[in-house]
């Protein structure tokens, strides 16, 4: 059976706001971490508030796992002038569920679209290695429905498992909520599956 991948990198707090300076230009990359699309517009509109002197705030940002979802902004610089070269760097430090953006207020030379595609690069790449990345876990839960009669097994195996025990009610019978890996989900569906009085169901 394949494995999944449950492991992913992200940042769970927003980086420092980085300078990066190029011809007089100057350009502030900072990296949020985002749960939904719906996140990126306020942190847009609050860098527009901030840097009300800015020419443009380019961005780009990734949702998602095993399916990634994301979104590149140019802001009016030149096509794929900025908002790729940042998308590059979320690809080149494989992160997800983070937005990165990049406020450019305009110094008085053209950087060309050469030069602009390396500013944006640097920047976003600048905040990255300014951000805390962590490594974090994708799990599920699996809600078990049993007697008190086999109470002791499940409970050896919760811990034999290393299960995080996120619910629990125990009236006549016992309904417990684990929290386990994905990809340690379907073995350990399979387990309680396979135990006399056990009902057991992933909830998605």
């Amino acid at each position: 059976m394949e494995k999944k991948e449950d492991v992913y990198k992200t940042v769970t707090q927003p980086s420092p706001e980085i300078l990066y300076k190029d011809r007089k230009s100057k350009f502030y990359a900072a990296v949020y971490p985002i749960a939904s699309e719906e996140d990126v517009k306020p942190i847009v509109e609050e860098l527009r508030k901030k840097h009300h002197t800015a020419n443009h705030v380019c961005y780009a940002w990734q949702l998602g796992i095993d399916h990634p979802n994301y979104r590149a902004n140019d802001d009016g610089e030149p096509n794929n002038s900025a908002g790729m070269p940042i998308y590059g760097q979320i690809q080149s430090f494989n992160v997800t569920n983070v937005l990165i953006t990049v406020t450019r207020i305009f110094g008085g030379t053209k950087l060309g679209v050469g030069g602009l595609i390396q500013a944006y690069k640097t920047a976003a790449q600048m905040a990255l290695e300014s951000a805390q990345i962590v490594k974090r876990t994708v799990k599920v839960q699996l809600r078990l429905q049993f007697g008190y009669p086999v109470m002791d097994l499940v409970m050896r195996t919760i811990k034999q498992k290393d299960l995080d025990i996120v619910s629990q009610k125990m009236e006549l019978d016992c309904e417990l909520t684990v929290s386990v890996r994905l990809s340690e989900s379907e073995e350990t569906l399979q387990v309680f599956d396979e135990m006399h009085g056990v009902s057991v169901q992933m909830l998605v």
